[in-house]
């Protein structure tokens, strides 16, 4: 459904983009993750031929970015942060004009069909402007979805949405996964990200790493087997000491930390060897690093933002 080779883009001598290749199927949403500055923005622009890329090539939905623009951009719903609704247009006044463009010919039941699906029918003929956040979010939503894009575009869809708003739009969300569309997320909430997303893409210019939440963890920090017990012995330290073998250990108040690709094998010897030493064994448990620890592991606390890019 999207595919990009070699994509890029420069704004004279600063690149934004560079070398980025990705793939995303029907039915998935794909998230891209990173800080400002990294390029999230600058790939939508370009996938949704808002603006051309300076290398690589790319397809949306079949048609190709720079020589079928127009079929690219009628098959793409975009989601920007900032909505840009019309404030003083009710809320069908707004999907009505955004459906002339696209020359619509069953406006009225498109529009009936997206207000009621979020919840916004009943205040159909209410200015945007008197909307709340949250509404304002959906009825931006609706004018992505109005003329039903295989290909869809998110750009942090619950930015400052209370838990409620944010709720409902990440349901929806799921929904349109559902139903087959293709869907691109942007978004620095991680805890999102591993919510909505099948796969997730950490970039930074480039896509530097890309799996499901689960295989980047396991694949770039690793799990720990941590037992707790109530008294450390030397017999109880020596028993986890050579039932580790050449582990990183850490020991901290009686809590043995072991980094181990394979804490599930690894654990029943262990606690076997503690309780033969005489140790009460309170606690045996595998924990496995945030989504937050990978990304910080692969783009640093601080990156800097691109003065093109800044998104």
């Amino acid at each position: 459904m999207i595919r990009a080779e070699n994509l890029g883009k420069r704004f004279g001598d600063r690149a934004a983009v560079e070398a980025l290749d990705l793939e995303v199927a029907p039915g998935e949403v794909f998230g891209l993750l990173g800080p400002n500055g990294a390029g999230k923005t600058t790939t939508v622009r370009m996938l949704t031929s808002l603006i051309a890329p300076t290398a690589g090539r790319a397809w949306v939905n079949g048609h190709a970015i720079g020589a079928d623009d127009a079929a690219v951009r009628r098959s793409v719903g975009v989601l920007t942060e900032v909505p840009g609704l019309y404030a003083r247009l009710t809320a069908a006044e707004n999907l009505r004009f955004f459906g002339r463009l696209h020359s619509l010919d069953d406006l009225d039941a498109r529009i009936r069909r997206f207000l009621t699906l979020l919840g916004l029918w009943e205040r159909r003929d209410d200015r945007a402007g008197s909307f709340s956040k949250g509404m304002r979010q959906k009825l931006a939503i609706a004018r992505t979805l109005l003329h039903d894009p295989p290909v869809v575009f998110l750009d942090e869809p619950t930015a400052a949405l209370d838990p409620s708003a944010a709720r409902v739009v990440r349901d929806f969300i799921a929904g349109l996964r559902d139903a087959g569309r293709a869907i691109v997320l942007c978004t620095h909430n991680l805890d999102e990200a591993q919510r909505l997303c099948n796969r997730i893409a950490i970039m930074q210019r480039t896509i530097l790493k890309v799996g499901t939440a689960e295989t980047l963890r396991a694949e770039l920090a690793g799990d720990q087997l941590v037992v707790t017990i109530r008294e450390v012995t030397p017999a109880a330290r020596a028993a986890v000491v050579g039932g580790v073998g050449d582990a990183a250990l850490t020991e901290v108040d009686g809590r043995f930390a072991i980094a181990t690709a394979a804490p599930d094998a690894l654990a029943p010897g262990l606690v076997r060897a503690l309780v033969a030493a005489g140790a009460d064994v309170l606690r045996v448990e595998v924990e496995r690093p945030s989504l937050e620890a990978v990304y910080l592991d692969l783009v640093g606390e601080a990156a800097p933002a691109d003065a093109e890019d800044a998104l």
